[in-house]
């Protein structure tokens, strides 16, 4: 071990990674997962998705243009923590206020650069998601496998993330206003909404029904977030009793959400789908979008047969479900990020389905 190493991550087989710690300290016992985007590291750290995760990023070069307040996906990150090959630690961008780490120190992330970021990636390919442990450089192997052995997942994520509370963001000119469930919900799917001139009324996952419909709202919005969509049983319910009452516009767990409230099921990805360049096939217009992704589930084909549920998106790298639509119900959802925070615009034409389905 080099000197210079003060921490390390852990992996159930025994095999250690040793870096230089920034951000937080601490032990940080988390999923391990990987993204493939070349920028965009202030908008993970922020996205509730990642709740419990800790995040290898393959892009070697990470830090080097900063954060800045607008570009956060949330204001309490929860995140468990990111690896990195090469972490800058003085940035260079006019629009940066603070580093990386010292971010990440404020909402308690841990990170390690001088990993080898390339093979601890394909051992994730290899194996799947595993679970790890991040600590200090000198802490025994055989303490840190028996803490391995005792971890387990959580699945209360949505709960964790979810806000208490009813939050309206208005439209400068309001056309439309929806209720957003909020799962983990990126703030640029608010903004996105604004912008087209929809009042976004956000709401806590676990509200019911009645409670929506007293809102007096023209459709409902299933936001994106953490863990296994069959844990979020209170949306479930939820959309089960409003199908076909509104339009309704599920985004990556919403777009899961939607299927298991048809009748559909989902299942676990080998090692998930993160990153900004997965490209996508639109069914119905023939068209490729280059994606923004971050998810671990994915909706079962063969079980969409009888739901009422047509397939109208793939992904092209295996062929997974990644848009479902009901015309009947007035029903749609994606497993991508239309919102693209980071990530390529192709996809923001989704919004505006959802839009016209309202004025319909």
């Amino acid at each position: 071990m080099n000197q210079q190493f003060n921490r390390k991550i852990v992996l159930p087989t025994g095999a250690a990674f040793y870096g230089t710690g920034f951000g937080a300290g601490g032990d940080i016992i988390s999923e391990l997962v990987f993204n493939t985007s070349m920028a965009g590291y202030q908008e993970i750290i922020s996205d509730p998705s990642y709740t419990d995760q800790t995040v290898v990023m393959t892009y070697p070069l990470i830090g080097n243009y900063g954060v800045n307040p607008d570009d956060y996906e949330c204001a309490k990150p929860s995140i468990s923590g990111m690896i990195v090959r090469d972490y800058n630690d003085h940035p260079s961008n006019f629009r940066s206020v603070e580093s990386l780490s010292e971010a990440m120190k404020r909402f308690g992330i841990t990170g390690i650069s001088g990993i080898d970021t390339r093979k601890l990636t394909r051992i994730i390919r290899e194996q799947g998601t595993i679970p790890s442990l991040i600590t200090d450089a000198d802490r025994p192997e055989e303490e840190c496998l028996d803490i391995l052995s005792k971890a387990s997942l959580r699945h209360d994520q949505v709960s964790r993330v979810s806000p208490r509370e009813i939050t309206t963001y208005r439209a400068e000119e309001e056309r439309f206003r929806i209720a957003a469930i909020d799962c983990g919900m990126k703030e640029n799917i608010v903004r996105s909404l604004n912008a087209r001139n929809v009042t976004v009324i956000r709401l806590p996952y676990d509200t019911d029904a009645k409670a929506i419909e007293s809102l007096n709202i023209n459709g409902i919005f299933i936001s994106n977030g953490p863990g296994d969509p069959e844990d979020a049983v209170p949306v479930i319910q939820t959309i089960r009793q409003l199908k076909g009452c509104y339009p309704i516009f599920g985004i990556c767990l919403g777009h899961q959400i939607i299927s298991l409230a048809m009748g559909a099921k989902t299942y676990k990805l080998k090692f998930g789908h993160r990153g900004g360049n997965h490209p996508v096939k639109n069914l119905m217009t023939g068209k490729i979008e280059i994606t923004s992704q971050n998810h671990s589930y994915a909706v079962d084909k063969e079980s969409l047969a009888g739901t009422g549920l047509e397939i109208t998106h793939i992904n092209l790298l295996d062929d997974t479900v990644e848009g479902i639509a009901c015309d009947k119900e007035r029903i749609f959802g994606v497993q991508y990020h239309p919102e693209s925070a980071p990530g390529p615009n192709d996809s923001g034409y989704l919004f505006d389905r959802f839009i016209k389905l309202m004025e319909k």
